[in-house]
């Protein structure tokens, strides 16, 4: 099934990495009452550019020399605008205004697959 993963490229991987993102800001609005409990977020670029590099490949083997870095898991600890006494990060008008933002481009990745999927169809039917 290579074939399907070069039609899809990265968009497919980062629908996973949009869907890990909205669970982990799930994962603090359910716990904006939980003493000392530390906010998260997905750094997106962060873990897209460790998928990168399955897409992107060198013409010469000294082209991305020193580019190697340590692999990274993208999870981020979110700075709060105020401070709270329980030690708790999570504030819930931030968690919901980036669930929001990220629900909306969840949406779009999967548009675009889903156009995607529907040019293949297309293509196979001989349309």
């Amino acid at each position: 099934m290579e074939v399907f993963s070069k039609a899809f490229g990265i968009h497919e991987r980062a629908l996973g990495v949009r869907s890990q993102r909205m669970e982990v800001l799930a994962r603090n609005i359910a716990n904006a009452d939980t003493p000392n409990f530390k906010a998260q977020d997905v750094d997106f670029k962060a873990m897209l550019k460790e998928l990168q590099t399955e897409y992107v490949t060198a013409t010469h083997e000294k082209h991305f020399m020193g580019i190697q870095e340590a692999p990274d898991n993208g999870m981020r600890f979110r700075t709060p605008f105020n401070s709270s006494f329980d030690g708790n990060t999570v504030e819930m008008n931030v968690e919901q205004a980036q669930y929001g933002k990220a629900a909306s481009e969840y949406q779009a990745t999967l548009q675009f697959l889903e156009n995607r999927i529907s040019g293949l169809r297309k293509a196979l039917r001989g349309e």
